[in-house]
């Protein structure tokens, strides 16, 4: 799935992230990117139900699918290449349990909107993927230089 940033600072699925707010910005920002995703995770978590079972999987969403994005800037001041791997591979795990989380919530029916669960899950699994390559290639660079 794909986010913008609009003018309340909302996330809008089926849309591109830009980056007006700064030229600097790169292109492909993953660190916002995943707070994008974190923001759509938070929304969702806040439109379900007040229910036992809401609660329950609202409770765990919010924890697996907030976590990539505070784990990823963690990752980044990694002491060593092999800290970094391990970081990153916490970013890979919790977005696979968000995944299962989404998928349980919209078997569910917990919460409204199945296409943004959809959507949800779709960008999950880019993030996934792009995860999987950056592990793959950091370990790659860590066998090559020692």
């Amino acid at each position: 799935m794909k986010i913008k940033n609009t003018e309340q600072g909302r996330i809008k699925p089926n849309q591109m992230i830009t980056h007006e707010e700064s030229p600097k910005t790169k292109k492909f920002d993953l660190e916002e990117r995943l707070i994008n995703y974190s923001v759509l995770v938070t929304e969702i978590v806040e439109a379900m139900p007040n229910t036992r079972a809401g609660n329950h999987f609202a409770g765990q969403l919010i924890r697996s699918g907030t976590s990539p994005a505070l784990n990823y800037a963690e990752a980044q001041s990694g002491e060593s290449r092999k800290d970094f791997i391990h970081k990153l591979k916490i970013v890979l795990k919790e977005l696979r349990e968000t995944v299962v989380c989404l998928k349980i919530i919209g078997r569910t029916k917990l919460y409204k909107s199945n296409d943004l669960i959809r959507n949800t899950i779709s960008e999950s699994n880019e993030l996934i993927s792009i995860f999987v390559k950056s592990i793959e290639t950091a370990q790659n660079n860590m066998q090559k230089s020692v």
